[in-house]
């Protein structure tokens, strides 16, 4: 089977891609590598207008004549790379809007790379219209527009993920939907706003290459290694500054006893090496499940402390603290699960262990390239 994978965020599709190519399949990767991440793509598809000055000169443009510049340079490389584009089994995108282009450009975007391949599918793995509608309602005891309700970040915030409620963008929700077989979560972030829904196919957990990511067992020196990898633009939405007050109370305690360790915006080639020292990573707070980031530090052997909520518990019939540290929106909660890992670090050890089976027994490429196959067989 040929695969043509449209977009990428962490290393979702490239990882999905490894497990086609060892079933025996063709696959490839297209898309921007996800910001400052630099995550490797097979095609890459360039923004010319991410840094000044274009970036000013595509915004004067959108505002005076409704022009998009980024937009327009997405279709034409894309039109350039039509013959490796074309003639796939099956087509899917990483998201609604996999170009960060605008609504109409993605439409056009879909359509076209639709009409050039086969059966079409779509996944939810980053904010779309149901999950950001989901979380605008509040159906969620918290979410990542938590810190948008409490006034931390003004509504005009890309990270929010507010367009998809836009008009435009709404009804490239719906077009979208109506052409595709279906649409795949792979976490129960995005799983939970799209129960009953009818084109939703499942959860296929997020797919990590455990073979790329060596674990390392931990080892207890004199002092617990904390790490904090922080994503500017996302700082607020993923709960930084209550790890950031957690982290100054931890250090005023045990100042002799813990070495933390924080970097900012750096490509995914640094980031995944950063943190091979930590004992703990603080990964993001207003989530239910662990996103990518999360997954490959578990599956290094590291205690995380990121979505684990009772849902993600019942759903994989787990314990608390089993295989991760259910990061709350508090930061006397954080501050106390920190202080009880320093303070039994044979808990450390045991815990990062049980995060590596996890990783390797519910997110294994392999496994979750077979449970895509089957969905795309089902049509």
């Amino acid at each position: 089977m040929r695969i043509l994978l449209v977009g990428e965020y962490n290393r979702s599709h490239a990882s999905l891609k490894d497990g086609f190519v060892s079933l025996g399949h063709e696959a490839t990767v297209v898309g921007m590598t996800d910001g400052f991440k630099k995550v490797d793509v097979d095609i890459e598809i360039k923004h010319y207008y991410k840094k000044k000055p274009n970036r000013y000169f595509r915004s004067a443009l959108v505002r005076l004549f409704k022009i998009d510049l980024h937009s327009k340079s997405v279709i034409r490389q894309l039109k350039k790379h039509k013959s490796k584009l074309q003639d796939s089994d099956v087509v899917q995108f990483i998201n609604e809007s996999s170009f960060l282009a605008t609504a109409k450009a993605e439409k056009k975007i879909f359509d076209m790379l639709a009409s050039w391949n086969g059966k079409t599918f779509l996944l939810s793995c980053g904010t779309d219209y149901p999950s950001v509608k989901f979380a605008m309602d509040k159906k969620f005891r918290y979410s990542i527009l938590t810190s948008y309700f409490e006034g931390k970040i003004d509504k005009s915030h890309f990270s929010l993920g507010l367009k998809y409620l836009k008009p435009d963008f709404q009804q490239l929700h719906h077009h979208i939907y109506g052409k595709i077989h279906g649409v795949i979560s792979n976490d129960l972030d995005y799983a939970l706003p799209l129960e009953n829904h009818e084109k939703h196919l499942g959860m296929i957990p997020h797919v990590i290459n455990t073979e790329k990511l060596k674990f390392t067992q931990l080892k207890i020196g004199e002092k617990i290694i904390i790490f904090h990898g922080i994503n500017r633009r996302n700082y607020f939405k993923k709960g930084n500054d209550i790890f950031e007050k957690a982290l100054a109370e931890i250090e005023k305690r045990f100042r002799n006893k813990v070495n933390i360790i924080t970097i900012e915006d750096v490509p995914y080639s640094v980031y995944i090496k950063a943190f091979d020292s930590a004992h703990i990573l603080l990964d993001q707070i207003y989530a239910y499940d662990q996103g990518y980031n999360a997954l490959e530090a578990m599956a290094k052997g590291k205690v995380v402390f990121t979505g684990a909520e009772k849902e993600w518990l019942e759903y994989y019939n787990l314990k608390e603290d089993e295989v991760a540290i259910n990061a709350l929106p508090d930061v006397e909660a954080i501050v106390n699960k920190l202080e009880w890992l320093i303070t039994n670090p044979e808990k450390l050890i045991e815990i990062a262990q049980n995060a590596r089976n996890f990783v390797e027994r519910e997110h294994d490429y392999i496994v979750c390239a077979k449970k895509y196959l089957e969905m795309y067989r089902r049509f």
